[in-house]
């Protein structure tokens, strides 16, 4: 299976049967576990782990990746940004994805329409990015900044459930 076709593939629903739920709660608790040790575990060979894992990522069902401590490499101020808008709601989270702070952008209901997380340098660099960047998007009517104080819980641990 090639990279170019996983796009297409993923607007299909994946169906999980147990093994492979089994195979993505071992990668959420280790992501660097052998395929071996998964093996053992769901009662697999290694290749057979590979091999659906393989399918998994290019389904886009899972994504392997290394999660950072963002103070830990120099980004230290994080917030949420709640956002209201005018007009059509999918070109401004468009913007917002597409900009290097904002790691997480969701649009909503309720009181705000959309929902971005922002990690910078500092304050200096949040401001810039609230006040040059996002308030100035065609259709942002407001912003509000919730700056985090302490990051007490990220977890990517919810199984498969």
């Amino acid at each position: 299976m090639n990279r170019k076709n996983s796009a297409v593939e993923r607007t299909a629903t994946p169906v999980l049967d147990d093994i492979a739920k089994q195979i993505i709660e071992q990668l959420q608790q280790d992501g660097r576990m052998p395929y071996s040790t998964i093996g053992k575990i769901v009662g697999l060979s290694e290749a057979a782990v590979r091999q659906r894992v393989q399918r998994l990522a290019d389904t886009g069902v899972i994504q392997i990746v290394a999660v950072t401590d963002p103070m830990q490499v120099g980004l230290f101020r994080q917030a949420m940004i709640a956002i209201n808008v005018e007009g059509p709601l999918e070109p401004v989270a468009d913007a917002l994805a597409e900009m290097d702070e904002i790691d997480y952008v969701v649009v909503c209901a309720g009181r705000f329409d959309i929902l971005c997380e922002a990690i910078c340098p500092d304050d200096e660099g949040l401001l810039e990015l609230i006040s040059t960047r996002i308030r100035t998007i065609p259709g942002v009517r407001n912003a509000e900044t919730l700056v985090y104080l302490k990051l007490r819980k990220q977890s990517y641990q919810w199984g498969t459930r």
